[in-house]
Order: C-alpha cells, then structure tokens, then sequence
C-alpha cells in the first residue's frame, strides 16, 4: 500500500531469499508460524526480556537526562550499577533452509525450534494460556491419521465388496425409473455425461432399449396413480351423494300405479310400516323403503294396513301401494268371521288351499293333538271337535301350495296367544267356572246368541244367571237353540218343541243342564270381552222379537211370555 493509493506492495518473502530464516524479530515471527504442532494449535512461547539498544550508530545505551538510577537485585538488595557495555550483533547462527516440493510442504527434516525453552528457562515451563491445553483429537485409536504431505500419503486400500444376497434388484438396482428419473432421456440428449440419472450409468448395454422399457414402466406407474387416485375419487363422490340423499334428499320411487305384472304379497303378523316396506321392495312393488313409509305416514289410514296377503302390481307407487293396499281389492286373505263354527272354516282352507274337500277336516280330527292346543284344552269328553273355539277369527295368509296342518296351526296359536293374554286361567274361577275352557264355552255362545256387539254383555249376563245353583227359573238349564242347531249342524229358528225334548244329546241344552260339553264356535273379541265383564241387571231370558236382527230381554217369566207374543205376532202366528 502506498501513501497515494492503492498498489500491489512488495512481494512476498520466497523461501530461497538469502535473508530468509533470520533471527531477529521477523525470524521469530516466521519460526513460531512454522513451528505449530500437528493437531493444528499454536505453541505459546513466553516473551524474553527485550534488550535495551543505544544510538544506533554507537549502540550506547542512555538514559533520560543522562541519569543513572540505582539498581536492586532480586532480594530488594542495593548494587552497584554495571558501566553500560556495547553490545555487538552478532550474525544469527546459520540455519539449514528446509527444501520444499512444487506444493509447498517440507521434504527434509524439520529444523530445531532456537526458541523453544531449555530445562535453565524458568519461563518455558509455564503452561499455555486461553486453553493451551487442549486434547489431541489425533491420539484416540478410531481417529483420523493427522494430514501428510502428498509426497507421503499412502493409497487408500480399496473397499471390499458387500456380500451378495439372494435378491435380484433388476436393472434399476432396486429403484423404479419413475422415482429415479431414469425414463427422460429423449430430452436430455444434450446434458453432459455426468448429469444423466442414475439408470443410464447403471445400465450398461443398450441405451434406447432401456431407456424404451423404463418409459414403459413409467407410464404404467402413472397409470396406476391415476387410477388409484380416480377410483377414490370417483368412491368420495358417489358414498358423498348417497349421505345426501339419504339425509336431504327424497327417497327414490316408482311413478303410476304399476306396470301391469301382479304379484302376491304376504305380510306377516304385528308388521309396520318398515317391515312392510321391506317386503315390498323385495317383491318389486316399490322402490325404496322410506318412500313406502313416507307414503303410509301422510295417507290418514296408513296405519290400518293389516297382516295378510295382498295382491298388488310390480313398480307401483308408494302412495298408490298404500291405497290398494287399504281397498279389499287388494286383500287375497283368508278371512275367519266370528262365531263361524270349525266345520265351515275346514271348507274354506280346502277352498283356498285348492285340495279336495274334506281334506282339512280329516286332518283336523286326526291331528289335533299335534296342532299346539294348550293343556287345559284337551281330554274334555263329550266333545265333537276339539278345535272348537280354537279357530280364532281374524285374517290368515293362505296361499295354494300350503299344507291344510299348517294352516290349522296357525289359527290355534293365535287363538292360544289371544286367551293367555285375556288371562282366562285366572279369571275363570273369579266368575264360578271350573277353568279355562269354560270360559271359551261361554264366550262361544254369547257369540253364537247375540245379534248385536251391544247385546253380548246382556246375554253373558243370562248364561251365569242360568247357571246358578239358586236359578229356579229354568233349573240351570240354559235352553238355547244355538246348541242344539250345533248339534245338528244347521241353524234353524223354527225347531218344535218335540224335537227338542226328544234328543239327549249333551249338546242339547233343553235336555241337559249347565253348560255343552265345549264351544259352539269361534268367538271374537267382543265376546270374549262381554264374557269376562257380564252387567249385573238381573237378566234371565232373551228373544229375538224380530227373529234376525234385533234381541230383547227380560228378567221375569211374565215380561219373557210377552216378548214371545211379540216375535209370534212378528211371524204371522
């Protein structure tokens, strides 16, 4: 650097330069950059006492002023000054230049540190300050060697191979073209041969064929991708619009009241409008649940749909479903009136079940004790059919194809079902019946006698009365025409009082006292209320003034002769 600028300086001192290697200060400076220790850190050297210089012509030493100062020795003792002497430089002892390579780093032996302290240096002995003693990274066993000279390095041994296994990686060593970018070679042409991927150094033969069959593999990957990713699109979309329509949109559903094609249609006992539904879609007639229930919900007879089969058409309307299924059109079942005795209801099986007539009633008397009769409703003597009053009135699925037993089975479970749940058992005795089935006896006549649903608690009033022990009356006998037109199988009004008298048959409640030997017929529910709640008015006697329609009753023998009179006059006599 020069005072009026910048410049290039002096250059730098060469190795070969006589004056290099001097031992005044610049000499000091460049042995102890030289003389560092392998691991890198500077040797600190304590800085010798600097001697005093006089002019530099003469090399005497002054003082300010010219005066002279005493001196102490190092025990604080008082001594006489030394003259000043004149100390020569002496030329530095000659020291043998290292020889370096074209590099840079020594060939020869490294030259003695004239610096370094000697055992009488009670300075050299000082440790080093600011972490002068720090650890030789170079002296652990698993270390690295410290660095040489080129000239001294010695080859690296070559590694040794790694065992081989049984596993084949393929031309991509394990590695797919896609994700290696092995596949782009028409547009790298032009790249130098180090920046090509790793596949084209790997490869080894033929260029283009591998290249043409990593492209191929590329392409299929990309394939899978997308299909992959398409297909779980395409899955997020249709599961996100089924979620909308089974939440906000309307259920889907037929149009019209079908296509033309009828179909049989059973629905089972106790169904609502879920069940329902589900039958229908199964057999065709709608097309979802929910517009079935959706239709039921806004018609106001909805939920009057019973158990039974119906006859309806395929792709029908939900609402049109509902309403044929609320029209008798559509009802295919077999219906039990009530009162209707088990003789008419084996004709009607036959009838539905398309067999030969007869055939139920054959099978009802062989098999009743495999049909599930209760206990309590069997080994009664005297009795025509044990069935009797087990035939519970009510709609039945029947359809050709069905076995008549099974038919019958069903009726008497349903009977059953109905009494355990009126607890007849227990309310039998509360009304001076020996059981249960007395009980249905009872209902059975009621059914059989009453004209109307209003008259059945009247007449359940006269059997108890009859059938009391104080009854004078008639001397508990019940003396009603319906037990003696079962006993004949017909239903007369007109039967003369000789005839009457003459038969003995336990049926015939004019001969015999108490109650027939079982029921007369099926009774329904209405009865079988008036017979467990009876009035308590005093009843005794009853007549059909009208002969059909319409009963009066009476509770003495006197009011009972005038309505005689009445139906007598009635009929003309």
């Amino acid at each position: 650097m020069t005072e009026y600028g910048r410049g290039p300086g002096s250059e730098p001192w060469h190795p070969d330069d006589p004056l290099y290697g001097d031992g005044g200060w610049g000499g000091q400076q460049a042995a102890q950059q030289a003389q560092q220790s392998y691991g890198g850190q500077p040797q600190y050297h304590p800085q010798q006492p600097q001697q005093q210089y006089g002019d530099w012509g003469t090399g005497e030493q002054h003082g300010y002023g010219d005066q002279s100062y005493p001196q102490y020795d190092e025990y604080g003792q008082q001594y006489a000054p030394q003259q000043p002497q004149h100390q020569q430089h002496q030329a530095p002892q000659q020291h043998q230049q290292p020889q370096y390579d074209q590099n840079g780093w020594p060939t020869g032996s490294y030259p003695q540190d004239p610096y370094a302290g000697g055992p009488q240096d009670p300075y050299a002995q000082q440790p080093a300050p600011y972490g002068g003693e720090q650890s030789d990274y170079y002296g652990a066993p698993e270390a690295y060697p410290p660095p040489e000279p080129p000239g001294r390095r010695r080859p690296e041994p070559e590694r040794e191979p790694e065992p081989g296994t049984d596993w084949d990686p393929g031309p991509d060593q394990g590695e797919h073209a896609f994700f290696a970018g092995g596949d782009d070679e028409d547009g790298r042409d032009g790249e130098p041969d180090d920046r090509r991927g790793r596949g084209e150094r790997r490869g080894g033969g033929d260029r283009r064929g591998g290249g043409k069959e990593k492209k191929r593999r590329s392409g299929l990957a990309c394939l899978v991708v997308v299909a992959v990713f398409g297909g779980g699109l395409a899955g997020v979309s249709y599961f996100g619009y089924q979620f909308y329509q089974d939440r906000f949109g309307s259920a889907p559903d037929f149009a019209g009241s079908g296509n033309g094609e009828q179909v049989t249609v059973t629905i089972p006992k106790g169904s609502g409008g879920y069940a329902i539904g589900q039958v229908l879609k199964k057999m065709g007639v709608v097309k979802s649940v929910d517009a079935f229930v959706a239709a039921q919900a806004a018609n106001p007879d909805g939920k009057n749909i019973q158990d039974g089969v119906y006859t309806l058409q395929k792709e029908m309307s939900a609402a049109s479903a509902v309403e044929l299924m609320l029209s008798p059109k559509s009802r295919d079942n077999l219906i039990i009136a009530e009162g209707k005795r088990n003789a008419a209801v084996y004709e009607l099986i036959d009838a539905r079940l398309e067999v030969e007539k007869g055939t139920t009633a054959k099978v009802a008397e062989t098999r009743w004790k495999t049909l599930g009769l209760p206990d309590w409703a069997v080994n009664h003597p005297n009795v025509k059919d044990p069935l009797e009053g087990f035939l519970f009135p009510s709609s039945y699925a029947v359809a050709k194809g069905q076995k008549p037993e099974d038919v019958l089975r069903q009726m008497v479970a349903r009977a059953t079902e109905k009494y355990e749940s009126l607890d007849f058992e227990t309310k039998a005795k509360s009304l001076g019946l020996e059981g249960p089935w007395e009980l249905v006896t009872v209902a059975s006549l009621v059914q059989a006698e009453g004209k109307t649903h209003d008259d059945f608690r009247k007449m359940s009033e006269v059997i108890y009365n009859r059938l009391k022990p104080t009854n004078t009356e008639t001397n508990q006998k019940l003396q009603f025409d319906s037990t003696f037109n079962y006993l004949l199988g017909q239903s007369e009004i007109d039967i003369s009082e000789s005839e009457i008298n003459s038969n003995p048959d336990p049926y015939n409640t004019y001969t015999n006292k108490g109650l027939p030997p079982g029921p007369i017929g099926n009774p329904g529910d209405d009865a079988l209320q008036a017979a467990l709640k009876p009035t308590r008015d005093g009843w005794m006697y009853f007549v059909a003034t009208d002969g059909m329609d319409k009963t009066e009753f009476a509770k003495t023998i006197a009011e009972h002769q005038r309505l005689v009179d009445k139906f007598n006059a009635s009929r003309g006599n």
